[in-house]
């Protein structure tokens, strides 16, 4: 299945009204109160977690190669798709949810640098990542990881939550198998 910007404009059209995912949520929680705090919301597609983010007093960088929504006062929308950034700038929460698998993995690492190079010390990393036994999995365009290979991602992290989807569900395009490391982490507050 491509997922070029037609899928992902019509993806985002029907995510209008889902809840907030809870790995944000228990996100926030650990992270405590935005408190014009800056959050940076990778792949913010229809602007839900931004949404939620707003609500709770964080200024917003939300990134999107096809976003439904605007800048705003505490919004800042960059329209970019990932392979496109070149820097990020310094937060205390970055959310990625279902975002940062569909891209390939050399942008992948480069990303990631981005990510870990612009979170604060003591700042919160929740995003969702695709394991190897997932129904894409092979797909040279997207990043797939062993358990192991996720785990390393975060050395140095303190990992507070990590869950391991591995099932057949419901997907924009029909049915597949998922499976997707779910993890929160706390950045060191020191190299």
């Amino acid at each position: 299945m491509p997922h070029d910007d037609d899928h992902w404009t019509k993806y985002n059209g029907t995510q209008t009204g889902r809840p907030v995912r809870p790995l944000l949520r228990d996100a926030m929680s650990m992270a405590g109160p935005g408190g014009g705090r800056t959050a940076i919301d990778l792949g913010c597609g229809a602007g839900i977690e931004s949404k939620a983010l707003l609500d709770a007093g964080w200024t917003v960088h939300a990134i999107d190669g096809v976003p439904l929504m605007d800048s705003h006062e505490r919004l800042t929308v960059d329209v970019r798709h990932f392979a496109e950034l070149d820097s990020l700038p310094a937060a205390d929460l970055i959310y990625a949810g279902y975002s940062l698998p569909y891209q390939p993995p050399d942008s992948f690492r480069r990303v990631w640098t981005l990510m870990l190079e612009s979170l604060r010390p003591g700042g919160v990393l929740a995003v969702n990542l695709f394991g190897e036994n997932d129904s894409w999995a092979g797909d040279e365009s997207e990043t797939f990881f062993s358990a192991d290979a996720a785990r390393a991602l975060f050395d140095g992290f303190d990992v507070r939550y990590w869950a391991e989807e591995d099932e057949d569900g419901p997907a924009f395009g029909g049915s597949k198998h998922w499976h997707v490391f779910d993890v929160i982490a706390v950045a060191p507050f020191s190299p």
